[in-house]
């Protein structure tokens, strides 16, 4: 029950962290921190082999040092990149490609679909939903940590923590 528990904090954590950055484009600290210890809670949880646990944490500290160097390209959020890394570090090498492939075509459903509602004219609803608004008028920035999250929950059931968990 416990490891289970552990388990599903991964896909609520990047829920919240999706719906955060959707919001107010922004991704708070505490959830990509939240990732990291629950990542550990859970391999001790499951009772997995301390070499999977050193390859997710050896993985999100490389995509950690790749994201920071994004993110002084102004090509992504600093927000983005500590998630990027949190959920790799559960994702791990063996489901990387697929999570990665995952990620990148959310991410391209949600940039077509953000330039077309942005052409769209602004309506008078926005007024009542201000992330609406926000959403149509910041035409430079994307809530990428949505695509982070689709790419997370599609490939979580691929991952070793998941299949130690489940028998897989």
């Amino acid at each position: 029950m416990i490891s289970l528990m552990a388990l599903a904090a991964f896909p609520a954590a990047l829920l919240i962290a999706a719906l955060n950055d959707l919001y107010e484009f922004k991704i708070p600290n505490w959830v990509s921190i939240a990732l990291v210890v629950s990542y550990f809670a859970a391999g001790l949880a499951i009772r997995a082999p301390m070499p999977v646990v050193f390859e997710g944490a050896a993985l999100a500290s490389g995509a950690l040092v790749i994201g920071f160097a994004l993110y002084a390209g102004n090509i992504i959020g600093g927000g983005d990149a500590k998630l990027f890394a949190a959920t790799v570090m559960w994702i791990g090498a063996s489901s990387f490609v697929e999570f990665f492939m995952n990620m990148a075509l959310a991410g391209a459903g949600i940039a077509l679909a953000l330039v077309l509602f942005r052409k769209s004219p602004v309506l008078p609803i926005y007024a009542h939903a201000g992330w609406l608004l926000r959403l149509h008028q910041r035409p430079s920035d994307m809530p990428y940590g949505v695509a982070i999250c689709i790419g997370g929950l599609l490939t979580f059931q691929q991952t070793a923590y998941f299949r130690l968990a489940f028998g897989g």
